[in-house]
């Protein structure tokens, strides 16, 4: 007979535990265990505890094994394609988070309405709406394709039931935290069930060669609920981030089996649903200032592509006894090694001002060549003195107040002179070895204090 025991298991990090307690001793983490039933005695048939092959597997040598993979299949959208490393890999369990109401639904609604368009049939699973609210959404974006298919469930059995009766080209399952395995006693959205249900859709995925896109919730800190090996089982994790108030979005890959975890699409919210931005660049300068102080233009790489964005500073007075260091797409803490270089090199006195910097359009910048535009910024406030507006910088910065070489200089130059920049000051390390458009300056400098000689505008 089989035998009921209780456990308390972390819904963070997945810790068990045969009490209760307040505090996660995994992950520090306070209010997450969860009680959860186990049964012993009987033999469950869990998804991890499947092989990932219908067949009994042999070990085979490495040169005997076939590598014909299917070819990519490349939606309508070159942005969505990006982010997936040049289109969507069949057999692929791809994860798709982000913040309640920033559009996830749409994307994958739309991209399966792409995906049917193609003649390939695509089985869109929701277990947070009915049929009849999907369809509602469908016609505000215009699907129509009868190769799109409508299912409403949670139960995985009738899930995978399903998936075998009507043996899809690709799977949207919209959420995985709404979906729920009938021989696990947890409640839907636990650790528990969120890990068998991801097992059990990757053996579909891996066995029957179908693509499947999975819809996973958030924490109030921004990163995926659930355990971590919910990202580590999956294929691809994408972010869809963006500010409600705001119509950009930005699709962001952190893990990506078959492409580059640096790339980006961009999307902007209309009442048609998600459309693609083709020119992100042009996008976020827009509405930049004409002669303000605490402006400059860096041209940051994002995967393969150059994307120009604005960095302003406010540098004023503090009213308090510790200086405030604020910072809105850029790394804090390079902030602050910045300005104390600027401070120790340059000889600028920023202990006594409250600094506020941020990446205009909502870009989060993490690469090193962006060192030169921020502390040019950062002077261009507190001499309150306009930088040039036709100016580009780009440049890493190192702790003895040196300019340092960056990567794809030429890739960065070329998205500059297609925009109208004219003069452009790069690390003297990168000039020469590759043609420089028409009509473009390069200042080679080789110290922040060259820059900033260059870059402001005569008073």
């Amino acid at each position: 007979m089989a035998k009921r025991k209780t456990k308390f298991m972390c819904q963070s990090c997945g810790y068990e535990s045969p009490k209760w307690m307040g505090r996660c001793p995994g992950c520090g983490e306070w209010n997450q265990m969860v009680e959860e039933v186990n049964i012993t005695g009987k033999t469950r048939r869990g998804a991890l505890h499947h092989t990932a092959s219908d067949t009994t597997s042999q070990p085979s040598p490495i040169t005997s094994i076939q590598t014909d993979i299917e070819p990519r299949v490349e939606t309508k959208s070159t942005e969505f394609n990006r982010v997936l490393g040049g289109g969507v890999v069949p057999g692929s369990l791809v994860l798709i988070g982000g913040d309640p109401g920033i559009g996830k639904s749409t994307l994958l609604l739309q991209t399966s309405s792409q995906l049917a368009e193609l003649n390939k049939k695509v089985l869109y699973i929701s277990g947070e709406e009915s049929v009849k609210q999907t369809k509602l959404r469908a016609n505000r974006l215009h699907v129509t394709s009868s190769e799109l298919y409508l299912f409403a469930e949670t139960n995985l059995e009738l899930i995978h039931q399903t998936i075998l009766n009507l043996s899809p080209d690709f799977v949207v399952v919209d959420s995985i935290q709404t979906v729920y395995h009938p021989e696990v006693t947890s409640a839907p959205g636990s650790v528990s069930q969120v890990r068998e249900c991801t097992g059990e859709l990757m053996k579909i995925a891996k066995t029957k060669g179908i693509a499947i896109f999975i819809v996973g919730h958030v924490t109030k800190e921004g990163a995926i609920a659930g355990p971590r090996l919910l990202e580590h089982m999956v294929d691809t994790v994408l972010y869809f981030e963006g500010e409600r108030h705001h119509t950009y979005r930005i699709l962001r890959a952190v893990k990506n089996r078959f492409g580059s975890t640096n790339e980006i699409g961009i999307f902007e919210m209309k009442e048609s649903g998600l459309e693609q931005v083709e020119n992100p660049s042009e996008i976020f300068l827009e509405e930049r200032s004409k002669g303000a102080s605490g402006s400059t233009v860096v041209a940051s790489m994002e995967g393969t592509r150059p994307v120009l964005v604005e960095v302003q500073a406010l540098i004023s007075p503090t009213s308090y006894g510790n200086p405030r260091r604020m910072a809105t797409g850029i790394d804090h803490n390079r902030v602050s090694l910045l300005m104390a270089v600027l401070e120790k090199r340059v000889g600028l006195l920023l202990q006594n001002q409250d600094a506020y910097l941020k990446v205009a359009g909502g870009v989060k910048l993490d690469e090193p060549a962006i060192d030169l535009a921020v502390a040019v910024s950062i002077a261009s406030s507190f001499r309150d003195q306009p930088t040039r507006p036709a100016d580009c910088l780009i440049g890493e910065v190192g702790l003895t107040g040196e300019v340092r070489r960056v990567s794809r200089i030429e890739q960065r130059v070329q998205e500059a002179a297609k925009l109208g920049f004219t003069r452009i000051l790069v690390p003297a390390k990168n000039i020469g070895g590759w043609k420089v458009p028409e009509g473009i300056r390069l200042i080679g400098v080789d110290t922040v204090e060259e820059a900033l000689q260059q870059a402001f505008l005569p008073s």
